[in-house]
């Protein structure tokens, strides 16, 4: 891929960044659009609440199989989207680790009950973006959807993914590992996958034939309704962020499987 042709097909103003990690140390491999305006993250925000969950964990302020939700579910059911919960409050609940059912109260029921005093925003401020220098990201919202922020905070978020500093790797392994990997289920706006892995909070590649394109099975990440996006494969050492002023729809469903597939073989020949 010629860096020029990074945005080659996305409609608007997209902002992209692909950086990799490389003799310990970051560098960008390219870079497109402008990385300091804020956008809504949408979904992609579940990325920050998994790992200030996977935070706590690691600290000992919540273990993974504590009874939170319906009759059965564990915060790990929340965090998977298998706790039996629908896609909103209002939706059928069924039964805890039987189906992935992608939720977003699950997600919001978890970061409730981590968050000290049920104030998430203070809760993903403190264990996320400040200690990653995310200055221009604030939670306007929902903890399944609501930050708005810079690409370039985005960048730092999938760069913590790739070679963290606020957890070991191992909590991160554990995080990126699919979490009742037989379940099947539907990912947003690609349909349904079986089985259908995910992770406790990242979206896992496995053998989807998705946004995720050729990427390797242990890729992981997440993409939103606002037409950004987070991919990483730490073997290969490389991240994939992007953010849109165009909303997710067709011309997403179309690209992304190819773009992606273009844009990790260029990074992983850098």
């Amino acid at each position: 891929m010629d860096p020029s042709l990074l945005a080659f097909g996305w409609p608007g103003e997209p902002a992209i960044v692909v950086s990799a990690w490389r003799d310990g140390a970051w560098c960008t491999v390219a870079s497109h659009g402008d990385l300091d305006a804020p956008r809504p993250w949408a979904s992609v925000t579940k990325l920050a609440t998994a790992l200030a969950a996977a935070i706590d964990v690691a600290e000992g302020r919540a273990v993974l199989d504590e009874a939170i939700g319906p009759p059965g579910a564990t915060l790990a059911h929340l965090l998977s989207h298998s706790s039996g919960l629908g896609l909103e409050q209002t939706d059928p609940v069924t039964t805890p680790g039987v189906k992935r059912i992608y939720s977003n109260c699950g997600i919001d029921l978890a970061a409730a009950h981590l968050a000290p005093h049920a104030d998430v925003a203070t809760w993903l401020h403190q264990h996320v973006l400040a200690p990653l220098d995310m200055t221009s990201t604030r939670l306007a919202g929902r903890a399944s959807e609501g930050l708005v922020g810079s690409t370039k905070d985005l960048v730092a978020l999938a760069r913590e993914w790739l070679a963290p500093a606020l957890i070991s790797t191992e909590r991160r392994d554990v995080t990126v590992t699919a979490y009742l990997p037989e379940l099947s289920g539907v990912v947003p706006g690609f349909g349904r996958f079986s089985p259908c892995p995910w992770g406790l909070g990242p979206e896992l590649c496995g053998e989807k034939n998705h946004w995720m394109g050729e990427w390797p099975p242990a890729s992981f990440g997440h993409f939103g309704r606002s037409g950004s996006m987070v991919l990483v494969n730490v073997e290969e050492a490389v991240a994939l962020v992007a953010t849109s002023s165009v909303e997710f729809g067709p011309w997403a469903h179309e690209l992304w499987p190819s773009w992606t597939s273009s844009v990790r073989q260029f990074a992983a020949a850098s």
